[in-house]
């Protein structure tokens, strides 16, 4: 599980409710018509927007803000160069009996393909193929939340403006006017909250995963085509730390 995410959503749900309710009772600040039209009119917006298939992949998507891991680049490079050592030294047949205990998917095809002596450039272009193929999946999850995040305070808005009508048209009893403008405003804070605290951060926390997700199969790659040119393990390594920030190459190689 991701504590980051975990640590963010409650500590601002904490703030908010410290605010909140510092001085005023809970009732004040919970409307559930003010919820169904923020809510419901934001999955609705949500519909219209994506194909049913993609919607119900949002508990999907959902999980990987949560709870998705990906291996560091610095144990994927030392795996990596493990490979390129064997092949170094038995040959790169010798990698086909190893493919069972590699839990990466994208480095099993890669080497699988090396093994069988299938050409480097269509080798590449298969691997960069569905390198591109998983960030464009990456992209239309990270959607979802961001057409949230962009819906939600509209129909904050558009709830406070439906309270207002009704409080306008009822403004016989002048003593209920204040609360009824408390009310119309609870909607619009109910699409703020959730658009800013929810929403917005998910797509972002997503969009980061994305990215680490990308640079490992970029470093997978790169690994794989120097496997089966038969580079030194050596050079191996030295071309996959590229990747890596020059702060973390610098740590690396002092404690070399």
């Amino acid at each position: 599980m991701d504590l980051a995410t975990m640590i963010g959503l409650i500590m601002g749900v904490l703030l908010l409710a410290a605010a909140m309710f510092a001085r005023e009772s809970v009732e004040t600040f919970v409307d559930w018509p003010s919820v169904a039209i923020v809510l419901g009119g934001t999955v609705a917006a949500l519909l219209i927007s994506f194909p049913l298939r993609k919607v119900l992949n949002l508990i999907r998507v959902t999980k990987n803000a949560f709870f998705s891991e990906v291996q560091s680049a610095r144990d994927l490079i030392n795996d990596l160069v493990k490979y390129a050592e064997i092949a170094r030294r038995d040959g790169i047949l010798s990698l086909e009996s190893m493919t069972e205990t590699i839990q990466d998917r994208f480095i099993v095809k890669g080497i699988q393909m090396a093994v069988d002596g299938t050409d480097p450039e269509l080798i590449e272009q298969i691997l960069e193929g569905e390198l591109d193929s998983l960030a464009e999946r990456h992209t239309q999850g990270r959607l979802l939340f961001e057409t949230m995040g962009r819906y939600a305070p509209a129909f904050g808005m558009i709830g406070t403006l439906i309270g207002l009508v009704i409080m306008l048209k009822n403004m016989e009893d002048t003593s209920q006017i204040g609360a009824g403008m408390a009310v119309a405003l609870i909607t619009t804070l109910y699409g703020a909250i959730s658009a800013n605290l929810v929403f917005l951060p998910i797509a972002d926390k997503l969009r980061m995963r994305s990215n680490e997700e990308m640079l490992m199969k970029q470093i997978i790659i790169k690994g794989v085509m120097s496997i089966q040119s038969g580079d030194n393990p050596r050079i191996v390594e030295q071309k996959l730390k590229t990747f890596l920030p020059p702060t973390f190459r610098e740590f690396e190689e002092k404690k070399e």
